[in-house]
């Protein structure tokens, strides 16, 4: 032994990567180890979301999503720059295409002042709009300049590699099976064998849950996945887009809503939608394993939470399954889509890791338990990607501070 603190991490995502290079260059008294169950790195939703870093518009003034958002995406800009990852502040426009809308709307930027977001800009009236992106609909918007896109998996690799330089060990093929809590130690075993910790910090995203169950701990939420679909545009040249395009959002869920989004790569994808997933990590469309099945279906809060918005998601559901359902979606908030329909092809899905109670409540905040020496992350949706090297500060900070 090296008499060095030994702090395992499961998950080679953007948030276990994040908090793996923090601990690697910060504490040099930590002895870093990454478990991966997959053969590389941001397999799942780190390498499957749409690329935005977020400004902090839609998030409880006072959350750990408000205070970290902001936080993160300064982080993460300057990690970017000073690695010469990509980083382009592109901004965002929020529509309101309706009256509720733009009372929606107007929350939103409530919300955002209260957040001290940078830049917000009312564009009123239509004009300004469209000046800002010619294809938006709708008689009102607000503008978040500071919004950017960036390549989640390349800089979780980048993440990865500081951990590497920094004397950390990165292992993929290393799912985790079991965990025992020995003493005030942490024993993590699979079929690649055991390893000991002082520390263990589940970011285990899609498996976040089950990770926490394998280690004996009844947590109070269970991970329902949305499957969010995308399209995109096989010539991008075709429509004139600054940056991002986004409805104001249904406060009721924590779903953004299908939107238009200009990528790192020159790509222009619209998307997604949230449909019940009956395959935590299947994306192919009707991917169904039955024991992601059994868990959803047994899990009360998902019967609680699908009677209450049931029409929704026969709504989404639709979408999922009819192209032109889904471009008449995208065309109430950015014009032109229907009749470049048949230059608007599929791509790989998204899934959504979503924590919903026994309530049925979903849970819009990250959410992190302690039990002893075992951390458990147990929601970190979107802006987690934005928040990761924030997230990574805070559990240091609260939860494994020296």
């Amino acid at each position: 032994m090296t008499g060095r603190t030994s702090v395992g991490i499961v998950g080679a995502g953007i948030v276990g990567a994040a908090l793996g290079r923090a601990l690697a260059i910060s504490r040099p008294d930590v002895e870093v180890t990454i478990l991966e169950k997959e053969d590389s790195a941001a397999r799942h939703q780190t390498g499957h979301n749409s690329g935005v870093v977020h400004a902090g518009l839609y998030y409880t003034p006072g959350s750990l999503k408000a205070t970290l958002c902001q936080r993160g995406r300064h982080r993460l800009r300057d990690f970017c720059l000073e690695r010469g990852l990509p980083y382009d502040e592109v901004g965002k426009v929020v529509v309101a295409t309706g009256p509720d809308a733009e009372e929606r709307l107007h929350a939103v930027r409530e919300k955002a002042v209260a957040n001290g977001v940078e830049g917000l800009e009312l564009l009123d009236p239509v004009a300004a709009l469209r000046e800002r992106e010619p294809h938006a609909r709708g008689q009102k918007a607000l503008l978040s300049p500071r919004t950017a896109i960036t390549d989640y998996a390349q800089v979780t690799e980048a993440f990865l590699a500081d951990v590497r330089s920094s004397g950390g060990d990165v292992l993929f093929g290393h799912e985790v099976v079991r965990v025992e809590q020995a003493g005030h130690r942490v024993r993590v075993a699979g079929s690649w064998g055991e390893r000991t910790f002082d520390r263990l910090v589940s970011c285990g995203g899609l498996q976040s849950d089950r990770v926490a169950r394998a280690a004996g701990v009844a947590p109070q939420v269970r991970i329902i996945p949305f499957r969010g679909r995308y399209y995109h545009l096989s010539d991008p040249t075709q429509v004139s887009l600054r940056g991002l395009v986004y409805p104001a959002p249904d406060p009721r869920y924590p779903f953004l809503g299908v939107h238009v989004t200009r990528h790192v790569d020159g790509n222009i994808s619209l998307g997604p939608n949230a449909v019940l997933s009956l395959d935590r990590e299947g994306y192919q469309r009707f991917s169904v394993d039955p024991g992601d099945t059994r868990d959803t279906l047994a899990w009360p809060g998902f019967w609680r939470m699908a009677s209450r918005h049931w029409r929704v998601g026969l709504r989404e559901m639709a979408l999922t399954a009819s192209k032109r359902m889904f471009l008449a979606a995208v065309e109430e908030l950015f014009a032109g889509m229907s009749d470049l329909a048949d230059d608007i092809v599929p791509i790989e899905s998204g899934i959504r890791a979503q924590a919903i109670d026994r309530r049925g409540v979903l849970h819009d905040d990250f959410h992190v338990e302690q039990h002893g020496p075992l951390v458990l992350v147990l929601n970190a949706p979107s802006p987690a990607a934005t928040s990761s090297m924030a997230i990574a500060e805070h559990l240091m900070e609260r939860h494994l501070a020296a």
